[in-house]
């Protein structure tokens, strides 16, 4: 899986999915990304509106995801808002949080 490069792999991270309950500690947080990818045909997105801003060895980035998924045979859009964090571990920027909430309207 992807997500394993962009992740630190420590029980404090976290990561709150539209509509789902808070995963905690890298292997719950792994398993909520595979049980996406696996139950998604395709998936496609672009960022919109982001803001960037760093402070010492912390990160976040607030941006809308835009998405076109694929899980039967209509496409799906949605407009999520996303906030990630960021920690500086070596000379990698990998996320320790991640939350999306979805844009109504």
């Amino acid at each position: 899986v992807k997500m394993d490069e962009v992740w630190t792999h420590q029980e404090y991270v976290t990561c709150i999915h539209p509509g789902w309950t808070i995963r905690s500690g890298w292997p719950a947080v792994r398993d909520s990304w595979v049980l996406i990818f696996n139950n998604t045909f395709s998936m496609k997105f672009e960022l919109s509106d982001i803001m960037v801003q760093v402070a010492g060895d912390m990160a976040w980035v607030i941006c809308v995801e835009n998405l076109v998924t694929q899980q039967a045979e209509e496409p799906q859009q949605a407009k999520i808002l996303a906030t990630n964090l960021y920690e500086l571990i070596g000379d990698e920027w990998l996320m320790i949080h991640h939350h999306g909430s979805p844009v109504m309207g």
